[in-house]
C-alpha cells in the first residue's frame, strides 16, 4: 500500500496501556495499542514470576517502557504520523529518545518500502500528562551477569569469555522464546537449566493479516527490544550486568554511503543511548554493555572456530527458524553464507560440510554469487543481515585463499571466482590489521577486559 494514502487515512495511534495478571506459569503483561480507524493489537509477555513485587516502580516502569519498543511492530502497518501514549509519561528529552530509536531503526524499513522522509516528519510522540511520571529509585543488591544467547557464534564467544572472568556462578543466560540451539549452547557453557532465565514473548497475528492485505511491512529493531526485556529480567532476578554479544562492525551502515545500518540497534551508538537511558531514567543499578565490542567479526570467528564442542550445536540462520522450520541452516539465505565465509579462513572445507552438510562456498546459483558479491562490496549494499564489515569480509577471503593454497588445495568455487574480481586485487596483499584489533570505545567494565584481551590474542591466525 502506498505510505502517503496510509498516513493520510491512519492519522493516530495509541498506546493506551497494559494489564498485568498472574498465572501459574507467569506474570503475564498484555499490551494495548490501537491504530485509530483500522484496529486494535493486544501482543502479550509472560515473563517469570520470581522477583516482580506488583508495588515496584521500577517493574512498573521497565513494562512500560517494553511496551514503547514493542509499539513500532504495529505502528509500521499503517505508520500514523501521531502516536498518542495515554499510560505513562515522558519528558521532552525521553520523547526525543525514542523518536530517534524509532527513525534509525526503521531506518531499512523506510528504505526498502521507499519511504522519503524524515526524523521531524514520521512521528510525533504525545502523552496523556505531565503528572503521571513514577518516582523510580532502587537499592536492591545486583551481583553476576544477564547474558542474553541467541544460539550463534557471537554469543557463544561471551560465554566462552565471561568463563574465564570468574566462572558461571552468579551468571544467568536470557532467551527471549525457546530455540534449542541457544539452549543448547548455554548447558554446553556450564550453565544449569536452572540458571536460564525464559521470557516469553507473543505476537498478535492481527499484524500478520494486516501484511497479508498489503499493509506496511519490514525490518524493526529487535536489539531494542531485547535490551529492554534482558534489564528488566536482570533486575527481577538481581543482576547487575546485561552482557551483549554486538561487534565493532555491527556500526557499518548496510547501505553504502548512507546511515540505513540493519544492525542500529546493535550498534554502539544505540548501546551508549541505552545506557545512558537506563541512568537516567530507569535507575536501577543494571548496567548494559557488549563484551564484544573491541573486536571485530573476524576476530570473533577466530576464536569460535578453536571452540569446537559448540559446532555441532550453534544456529545462526533466521530462515532457519521461521515458518515450519525449526532451529536449522537454510542453506539458501546470505546468513549461512556469511557464516561459511567469516569461518573459511579458520576451518578445513571438510570441517565446513561437517557444520553445514555442504559448503556454501562451493554453490554455483546466482543467488548466493549476489550475496557473495554484496558481503564483498561489489554492490551498493550489503545484505540486510547480521553480517561483517566488507573490509574484514574481503580479508577473510584473501586469508581463506592463501591458507588454501599453502596447502596445495583446489579453491571452492566462489573463492576461485572471487580471484578474478576487483576486489581480490585490492585486498590480496592488506596487512592483517585484525589480529591485534581493540575498539577502545567500549562500556566495559574493567575487570572484564582483560579477559577479551586475553581470548583475541589467542586467536590462531
Amino acid at each position: 500500500m502506498d505510505y502517503n494514502e496510509l498516513i493520510a487515512k491512519y492519522p493516530a495511534f495509541i498506546y493506551h496501556g497494559y494489564d498485568i495478571t498472574e498465572l501459574d506459569e507467569g506474570m503475564k503483561i498484555v499490551y494495548n495499542f490501537e491504530t485509530v480507524g483500522l484496529t486494535e493489537f493486544h501482543p502479550y509477555w509472560i515473563f517469570p514470576k520470581k522477583g516482580i513485587r506488583r508495588d515496584d516502580p521500577v517493574f512498573e516502569e521497565f513494562v512500560f517502557s517494553l511496551g514503547m519498543v514493542e509499539l513500532v511492530s504495529y505502528w509500521k502497518a499503517a505508520c500514523p504520523p501521531r502516536v498518542l501514549v495515554e499510560c505513562g509519561y515522558l519528558c521532552d528529552e525521553q520523547i526525543a529518545w525514542w523518536k530517534k530509536l524509532y527513525y534509525h531503526g526503521l531506518g531499512e524499513f523506510f528504505y526498502t518500502n521507499g519511504i522519503d522522509t524524515d526524523m521531524n516528519r514520521f512521528m510525533t510522540i504525545e502523552t496523556a500528562g505531565a503528572d503521571q511520571k513514577r518516582v523510580i529509585s532502587a537499592d536492591k543488591p545486583l551481583k553476576g551477569c544477564m547474558i542474553p544467547v541467541g544460539g550463534g557464534k557471537d554469543s557463544i564467544v561471551t560465554l566462552h569469555v565471561l568463563s574465564r572472568c570468574g566462572g558461571t556462578e552468579d551468571n544467568m543466560c536470557f532467551m527471549m522464546n525457546h530455540r534449542n540451539s541457544a539452549f543448547c549452547s548455554a548447558l554446553l557453557a556450564g550453565y544449569r537449566p536452572e540458571s536460564v532465565y525464559r521470557p516469553k514473548r507473543y505476537l498478535d497475528r492481527t499484524i500478520v493479516e494486516l501484511n497479508k492485505q498489503g499493509f506496511l511491512n519490514g525490518h524493526t529493531p529487535l536489539s531494542a527490544l531485547i535490551a529492554f526485556a534482558a534489564s528488566m529480567s536482570a533486575y527481577l532476578s538481581g543482576r547487575k550486568y546485561v552482557v551483549l554479544s554486538n561487534e565493532s562492525s555491527a556500526n557499518e551502515a548496510s547501505v553504502a554511503g548512507s546511515d540505513v545500518n540493519h544492525q542500529y540497534s546493535k550498534s554502539f551508538e544505540f548501546e551508549k543511548d541505552f545506557a545512558d537511558y537506563l541512568e537516567k531514567f530507569l535507575p536501577c543499578g543494571v548496567q548494559y554493555f557488549s563484551l564484544l565490542r573491541p573486536l571485530s567479526e573476524i576476530q570473533i570467528a577466530a576464536i569460535f572456530a578453536g571452540l569446537k564442542e559448540f559446532h555441532p550445536v550453534f544456529r545462526s540462520c533466521n530462515a532457519g527458524n521461521a515458518g515450519t522450520k525449526f532451529d536449522t541452516w537454510c542453506l539458501e539465505c546470505s546468513k549461512c553464507l556469511f557464516v561459511t565465509m567469516i569461518l573459511s579462513p579458520f576451518l578445513t572445507d571438510g570441517e565446513i560440510k561437517d557444520i553445514f552438510r555442504i559448503n556454501l562456498l562451493n554453490a554455483k546459483s546466482d543467488k548466493m554469487k549476489l550475496y557473495f558479491e554484496q558481503l564483498v562490496g561489489m554492490h551498493a549494499s550489503k545484505p540486510f543481515e547480521c553480517v561483517g564489515s566488507v573490509d574484514e569480509i574481503n580479508f577473510a577471503m584473501c586469508l581463506a585463499i592463501s591458507k588454501r593454497q599453502a596447502r596445495g588445495e583446489a579453491l571452492p568455487f566462489l573463492l576461485e571466482y572471487y580471484t578474478t574480481t576487483p576486489a581480490y586485487q585490492k585486498y590480496k596483499d592488506s596487512p592483517n590489521v585484525y589480529a591485534d584489533y581493540f575498539d577502545e570505545v567500549n562500556l566495559i567494565p574493567d575487570e572484564m577486559k582483560k579477559c577479551v584481551r586475553e581470548c583475541a590474542s589467542e586467536c590462531k591466525w
